[in-house]
């Protein structure tokens, strides 16, 4: 498969279809879920792939351990570092401890207090950084080049792309074909992977990615053909405040993502608890992304099968709960 420029992709199908043999001894095959609710409020049959339930509450454990797991023993003896707002520090610090590989993770000092504690909690070393000042990618590669380790990227890398992609590949394989298929998108690399497994999967389905509106630079660079940037987009989905897509992603989401589209914040909320009331489940701001476009009709599917990746549902309470309260109506 080669992209839209007619150079050869780094990533394909197989490379998922691979990734999910070595997981499956160590991922959860999260439940796919549906709502006669949501169903009649879209006018589509509707299913989510709830990776809420993975481990460490989100799709990120997917990739990170797929990366890991395939360094070389040298390699795992020296030990990693990454850099995330939550969900990938996490993933990164649990497949350390099932891998015995020792983790560093840099995070912003405004990471969601639960992702902290977490990451913490699975053994991690965190190094925190005010991401106003400082470049979290230009700490992680010097602590890389004095400590020896090695990088793994959020988003940007093939073995995290494939990794990712299995979370869809489990979708079609409960669900048979869709004709659409929604996915949050930060840094690009849940949205790849599932464009991959569909390809292989269910070539027919149109997969959209979405993501906040104040951070839309996935969407821009989707439209213009060129790699867009935000910087510190301002948005509650902390999961996608990602800068930019990365070379990788990009060239994978032109060349087999069929749309982008995004949702803004306040929509975005109503969307999440719209999913705790109605399906009982605990999703994160950006684990909503693809229902809220759903629910907003953002797009037409009506009559179609669609599928929503819920990415995610590490979610701090507390502040859901000031939201929630402050969302209600006076007296």
């Amino acid at each position: 498969m080669t992209s839209p420029a007619g150079d050869a992709l780094p990533v394909t199908y197989d490379d998922v279809a691979r990734a999910h043999l070595r997981l499956a001894p160590h991922a959860i095959r999260t439940p796919v879920m549906t709502s006669s609710t949501v169903d009649a409020r879209s006018g589509a049959r509707v299913f989510f792939k709830c990776e809420n339930f993975q481990r460490m509450g989100a799709f990120k454990f997917r990739g990170a351990f797929n990366a890991m797991a395939q360094l070389s023993p040298e390699e795992k003896s020296r030990g990693v570092v990454t850099y995330s707002s939550g969900n990938h520090a996490q993933a990164v610090a649990l497949a350390g401890r099932l891998l015995g590989i020792r983790a560093t993770i840099v995070m912003p000092a405004d990471a969601p207090r639960v992702k902290l504690a977490a990451t913490r909690g699975y053994g991690a070393e965190v190094i925190r950084y005010d991401p106003a000042s400082a470049s979290r990618e230009t700490i992680a590669r010097q602590l890389a080049a004095d400590r020896g380790l090695t990088v793994i990227p959020p988003f940007d890398d093939p073995r995290v792309v494939a990794g990712q992609g299995t979370a869809a590949k489990e979708l079609f394989e409960e669900t048979g074909p869709l004709d659409l298929l929604l996915v949050p998108c930060g840094g690009g690399g849940l949205l790849s992977g599932c464009a991959l497994a569909a390809q292989g999967l269910a070539p027919q389905c149109r997969v959209v990615g979405v993501e906040p509106a104040a951070g839309d630079d996935a969407l821009r660079s989707f439209r213009t053909g060129s790699l867009q940037r935000v910087r510190n987009p301002d948005t509650i989905a902390d999961g996608a405040r990602t800068e930019s897509l990365g070379t990788i992603t990009f060239a994978l989401i032109r060349a087999h993502v069929a749309d982008m589209t995004s949702v803004d914040d306040d929509a975005l909320l109503e969307a999440m608890f719209y999913l705790w009331e109605r399906m009982k489940i605990i999703v994160e701001p950006t684990g909503a992304l693809g229902a809220c476009a759903l629910f907003g009709g953002k797009l037409e599917v009506r009559g179609r099968r669609v599928g929503v990746l819920l990415s995610g549902g590490n979610v701090d309470l507390v502040w859901a709960a000031r939201r929630l309260l402050a969302s209600q109506p006076a007296g």
